[in-house]
């Protein structure tokens, strides 16, 4: 029994010396108090030598120590943007989230705002993968788009905005260039009316009426196939995708499209039925 005691004893010294470690190591990672200004500017130099996690970490010190100064607030923004550098873009979303939800009403919301954007814009991967990080995006620069119009973040967002819709739309021609090459016409349609509906400002809408004109075509819907195609013709009259079309449809067509006597609105709507 004696020696089982001075077994316990001892693990229990050995435990107490193992968790008085720890906490030392962590301690170890606390700054010493120093007045706001003189820790921001350890944590901006850092970031200005490119050391992203010990920034991020000296940022987290500014506001732990001096929680109610201005310095903090800026600190909260810059810890998120060191996270963004480094990135760790799931660190950095909820450092910009958090800025937004503490300080609504601060000036450079809408650049935290933009910055969650092109945390996940950064994350997109090729059109022929899973697209929720591109959606997500999106959903950012609308945002920004909507609740600070006249900033300018605002444009740098609508800019990144419609790469994102180009970037979406090439997932949809994707899909019903797939489903076209293997006989599935009709949901190939459906794809690209929903590139024409829904992403019309992008590149890829001439080639969506391509596709449209060569789907109907194939099913022998020689009406709407030449509906299609003076549309095409009537908005990208010296494209690519319109010779290709014009020569898709047969003489009676073409010479249809020839006459154009304004039988077809030719406008983009025209194709897409009521809404």
């Amino acid at each position: 029994m004696k020696h089982y005691f001075l077994l316990l004893s001892g693990l229990a010294i050995i435990t107490l010396t193992a968790c008085g470690g720890d906490n030392k190591d962590v301690n170890a990672q606390l700054e010493p108090e120093q007045p706001a200004q003189q820790l921001y500017n350890k944590a901006q130099a850092a970031y200005d030598r490119e050391e992203y996690v010990e920034a991020a970490r000296l940022f987290d010190e500014v506001e732990r120590q001096h929680p109610y100064s201005q310095l903090a607030v800026q600190s909260q923004l810059n810890a998120a943007l060191s996270a963004y550098k480094n990135l760790r873009y799931d660190e950095a979303i909820i450092g910009f989230d958090r800025f937004v939800e503490l300080h609504p009403g601060h000036e450079q919301v809408p650049y935290a705002l933009y910055m969650k954007g092109l945390c996940y814009y950064e994350q997109i991967s090729d059109v022929k993968r899973d697209q929720e990080m591109t959606k997500r995006a999106l959903d950012s620069f609308s945002t920004v788009i909507s609740r600070f119009p006249d900033s300018a973040w605002a444009r740098e967002a609508q800019y990144k905005r419609d790469l994102t819709f180009d970037h979406l739309a090439g997932k949809e021609m994707e899909i019903g260039r797939y489903y076209l090459t293997r006989g599935h016409v009709n949901a190939a349609i459906n794809r690209f009316l929903a590139v024409v509906k829904n992403f019309d400002t992008t590149t890829h809408t001439p080639e969506a009426l391509h596709r449209l004109v060569e789907s109907y075509m194939t099913l022998g819907l020689q009406a709407q196939a030449l509906q299609v195609a003076a549309v095409l013709g009537y908005n990208y009259p010296g494209s690519e995708w319109y010779e290709r079309s014009y020569s898709l449809l047969n003489p009676e067509q073409r010479k249809a499209l020839m006459e154009d006597r304004g039988w077809f609105d030719k406008t983009v709507d025209s194709l897409l039925g009521p809404q």
